[in-house]
């Protein structure tokens, strides 16, 4: 079947157009400029359409199966697909599922008990047709955590496990570098002093014994398995390097101006958070992604932890540091397809899939009206 799309502001790779859109047998036949007058074609209303946005770091399937502390939902498939329509209503079409494999931080110890549950409830939903969206694996392997390599065990083969990140969260190091900020944090979940000081030496000790030999077997684990590897809060030019001999091709969510500048040095992308960006700041006293975007070292955003914040995220960068729009929406759109290989998404182009988002903004908050997902319309 064909559709027709038209009255749209198209955003192509470096302009933004008053146009029409052609979509046929799930993939873009067409994109002109100037509005169609045929009966069939649907009115966009003025309405931006961009390429379907690629969240390639996303936690929040994990709110769903346990939407308070010490409450696990009992119907995993009903967190999975509340999750799914999260993203679709936040013009999503393409997600990395990020899902911990170990954990540091034992205020979330139902992570370990919901590990499998929430690998299979994305895998079911995808062999099922449950989803709006597609969904993919991101295995977030937490190096501090001494059983790590039975976990990832559980997760290996799985056909949608896509990418993988190493992360060590040991007091101390990278993104709670400040141990000040991590008591900051503990503090705000209820730790009482010596109940910090507690767990901080417990973290550090656990951290120090684990990460090194983790880390050498998770490289070992993953080389040449086609699973795209990055790296986590790389902090110094240090991180970076040893993450380039790890065979890592992203560097995720640096934490300086200096690992970020070392990560394009030596040929790893960056990924940056989008939340960062939409409040201006890290939340945990890392660098600002608008500051590493004025200095064009970020080369695409996740959503981390607010799957609405990609959109916000590109639209703030237009403010602040002015990017383009075409610029700010290749970092979730064009730039994540890259990194992640999907060489058929993540543009308005001819003979590409497509996965589109329609979008007008009122105030500069984005207001996402449809969203397509190979020319199917799923919101």
């Amino acid at each position: 079947m064909e559709t027709i799309l038209t009255n749209a502001r198209v955003v192509l790779d470096d302009a933004v157009v008053e146009g029409t859109l052609v979509v046929e047998g799930g993939d873009i036949r067409a994109v002109d400029e100037g509005r169609s007058h045929l009966p069939a074609a649907v009115d966009c209303a003025g309405a931006y359409l961009a390429p379907g946005l690629i969240d390639l770091h996303t936690d929040a399937l994990e709110s769903h199966f346990v939407p308070r502390p010490k409450v696990i939902w009992p119907d995993a498939r009903a967190a999975a697909l509340a999750h799914d329509a999260q993203m679709a209503g936040s013009g999503v079409t393409t997600v990395y599922d990020a899902i911990c494999a170990g954990g540091f931080d034992q205020s979330k110890a139902d992570r370990r008990a919901l590990y499998t549950v929430m690998l299979d409830a994305v895998d079911e939903g995808t062999a099922r047709g449950m989803f709006r969206v597609e969904h993919r694996l991101h295995l977030r392997c937490e190096l501090t955590d001494p059983t790590l390599e039975e976990l990832v065990a559980q997760a290996s083969g799985r056909p949608s496990l896509s990418l993988a990140s190493l992360m060590d969260h040991t007091p101390g190091a990278r993104q709670w570098r400040n141990v000040e900020h991590l008591k900051t944090y503990l503090s705000g979940i209820g730790k009482t002093a010596e109940e910090m000081d507690r767990e901080l030496n417990e973290r550090a000790a656990r951290g120090r014994a684990a990460v090194p030999g983790n880390f050498a077997r998770m490289i070992q684990l993953f080389a040449g398995s086609g699973i795209v590897l990055a790296s986590h809060d790389d902090t110094t030019p240090e991180h970076v390097a040893d993450a380039k001999a790890a065979g890592c091709t992203i560097s995720e969510f640096p934490t300086t101006p200096e690992a970020a500048k070392a990560a394009r040095e030596a040929g790893l992308a960056t990924i940056g958070g989008a939340p960062n960006a939409v409040r201006g700041g890290s939340h945990s006293g890392g660098v600002s992604m608008r500051a590493l975007a004025a200095q064009g070292l970020i080369d695409a955003l996740a959503s981390d932890y607010v799957p609405a914040s990609l959109l916000q995220a590109a639209l703030a960068l237009t403010r602040d540091p002015g990017l383009t729009l075409p610029a700010a929406l290749a970092l979730v759109t064009s730039r994540p397809a890259a990194l992640a290989g999907l060489a058929d998404r993540g543009r308005l182009a001819p003979g590409l899939r497509a996965d589109l988002v329609a979008f007008h903004v009122i105030d500069d908050t984005p207001v996402v009206r449809e969203v397509f997902l190979a020319g199917r319309r799923i919101f």
